[in-house]
């Protein structure tokens, strides 16, 4: 459960696994066709720019000397034709690799983001939401760079290179080795680098996941925020967390950086020495001096592919910190899913069974102990109890949220566990607490759980359950647009559009989970009548403090202690001068009931 912290770091892959670069293959494989169209743009194009130099060492060695203007002119045309092939080429390469990169950031997002939906409630009970979104964003797009230009160019350059070796060997072997003489010392720094640097991205990518955790935290609690006057307080703790995220992006961005020096600084000293040997080598007359000027030409050529390699390096060490966690999200089991050869659940007319069902969130701390219990077609079922007892965690295994520990929940006879879970909760409608309300319209809130539902339909389940006069009140009726959370709207409000959401999705199973709490006495008196025509027909299981709502239940089940303590009707507990019967006795209903 630490992990359900904003300032706790994930733990880090102490090895370099190249098991996640084998996976992001197989993105880039239906896009292999593309791909190798750029590659060939590229080549070609490299290879022609790499000819370029030894054109001039032609016109410095050999035209020149002979005065051979024509010759002069033609290899300029030559020269000038390859050029506007390589913009060409440039260009095409370009919106190829574009498309390619963002195709498969697309899918890479698709996949994730799809997983998501269908992780179980636990999974999002142990992380903060905002550690959950910067991968689902930040992470991906990061992604980006490598995937659009990283592999194309990288291969490229490799075959950039042996172009330019071939060149420089066939000009002048000794000054070809004094020029590869730096490459064992560079391979030296790379491993030397290679694990500092993947440590350091690794934990930059922590800390953006906590300051973004934090920030997504404080935008939810804005109102407790400010009715507590804790800005001040929030402020330290956000500089703290955003000075954590800055030390470690520079350090990840020193080391970075810390290849291209390294580059340059052999490269210049390599070139340092080609030119001694070059210029004694014009005067005791073993080359020209057309060589010396294209063999120093491709010496740049030379450096510029292990410039960008090494800036591939540094992309791939990055890009795999981001990869653990993507492809770790996407690996996340579902503990509640389908499983194999899972039916279709018939269509349901409302019969339900609890049998010895237990069920924990954690090992070795049971929150239900061996429930057992029968409820008829059209039967409205209560749960009281005190906080904690296990009553919402009832209703959720109903709905498979939860798989449990052991025993078994059968609606018609069915083995719930047996059924694909699309064809179990399209029958059923949940109605929490929290009711949550999109961004959108109120129409669009009201059609979310039915989205062939008519105007007609949407209106017609919005006045039973009495929602319709006050959203005739607001500015444009059932289009006006209400904000992410329904921050326009009363709790209250939120749960009459719940109520008809819910209504409109005809579920032969209702679940209503406190979904009164919120409402004034005045409107829940209303309300009973439109509640009263929701629960008509169907299997209906209500939890509820406010005793007033279920007094009219078929049966009221008291929860506590992970069982079934006392169950009866509101006449039959009374009578029992139980538990139930203290419950209403310190509400002050006795009088009432």
């Amino acid at each position: 459960m630490a992990r359900n912290r904003y300032d706790m770091d994930e733990e880090l892959e102490e090895n370099f696994d190249f098991g996640q670069l084998k996976r992001l293959v197989k993105y880039v494989k239906p896009h292999k066709k593309k791909m190798l169209l750029a590659l060939f743009f590229m080549l070609s194009s490299s290879f022609l720019a790499t000819c370029i130099p030894k054109l001039f060492q032609l016109v410095m060695d050999e035209y020149i000397p002979e005065k051979d203007i024509a010759g002069i002119c033609a290899l300029s045309a030559v020269a000038a034709a390859a050029c506007i092939y390589i913009v060409i080429c440039l260009r095409i390469k370009i919106s190829l690799t574009v498309q390619i990169g963002q195709d498969i950031i697309y899918q890479i997002r698709q996949d994730l983001f799809f997983h998501l939906q269908e992780l179980p409630f636990s999974y999002y009970d142990t992380r903060p939401h905002g550690k959950i979104q910067v991968r689902v964003v930040n992470y991906v797009n990061n992604l980006s760079d490598i995937l659009s230009n990283g592999i194309l160019n990288t291969v490229t350059e490799f075959f950039n290179l042996f172009f330019i070796i071939g060149f420089m060997f066939s000009m002048d072997f000794r000054l070809t080795i004094v020029c590869l003489c730096g490459l064992p010392v560079l391979i030296v720094f790379v491993i030397f680098l290679k694990r500092r640097q993947r440590h350091a991205w690794q934990l930059q990518s922590n800390k953006q996941s906590n300051l973004n955790a934090y920030i997504a935290e404080s935008i939810n609690g804005i109102r407790v925020t400010q009715a507590f006057v804790r800005e001040k307080e929030n402020l330290k703790i956000f500089n703290r967390l955003s000075m954590n995220y800055r030390r470690s992006w520079l350090t990840a961005t020193y080391y970075s950086f810390a290849m291209a020096p390294m580059v340059d600084l052999i490269s210049t000293i390599t070139t340092a020495f080609i030119y001694v040997l070059g210029v004694s080598a014009i005067i005791s007359g073993d080359i020209k001096v057309g060589v010396l000027i294209a063999f120093t030409s491709y010496i740049s050529r030379f450096w510029a592919p292990i410039n960008t390699i090494a800036g591939f390096y540094n992309s791939v060490l990055t890009a795999v910190s981001y990869l653990e966690r993507i492809f770790e999200t996407i690996d996340e089991p579902l503990e509640v899913k389908d499983v194999p050869g899972a039916a279709e659940m018939p269509e349901i007319r409302g019969d339900l069974s609890f049998q010895n069902v237990c069920f924990s969130y954690e090992d070795g701390v049971p929150v239900l102990k061996n429930v057992s219990f029968d409820v008829k077609k059209g039967q409205t079922i209560a749960f009281v109890g005190p906080t904690g007892a296990g009553k919402s965690t009832i209703v959720n295994l109903i709905s498979r949220f939860y798989n449990v520990d052991s025993g078994t929940i059968y609606i018609d006879g069915v083995d719930i566990s047996g059924v694909t879970l699309h064809s179990l909760r399209s029958q059923m409608g949940v109605m929490m607490q929290d009711s949550f309300i999109f961004g959108g319209t109120i129409m669009e809130n009201i059609r979310y759980g039915n989205k062939t539902a008519t105007d007609e339909e949407v209106i017609r389940a919005a006045k039973t359950v009495c929602a319709h006069d006050f959203i005739m009140q607001m500015d444009h009726g059932y289009e006006t647009e209400v904000n992410e959370r329904g921050s326009r709207l009363s709790a209250g409000q939120r749960q009459l559009i719940s109520f008809s959401r819910a209504l409109l999705a005809d579920p032969a199973i209702l679940i209503l989970d406190e979904a009164t709490s919120s409402i004034d006495t005045e409107t829940e008196l209303v309300l009973q009548r439109g509640l009263n025509e929701l629960l008509k027909g169907r299997t209906s299981f209500i939890i509820a403090h406010r005793l007033s709502t279920i007094q009219n239940a078929d049966c009221i089940m008291y929860i506590d202690d992970g069982g079934i303590v006392e169950k009866g009707t509101h006449t039959q507990l009374l009578q029992k001068h139980g538990k139930y019967y203290e419950l209403v006795k310190a509400q002050g209903m006795l009088g009432s009931a």
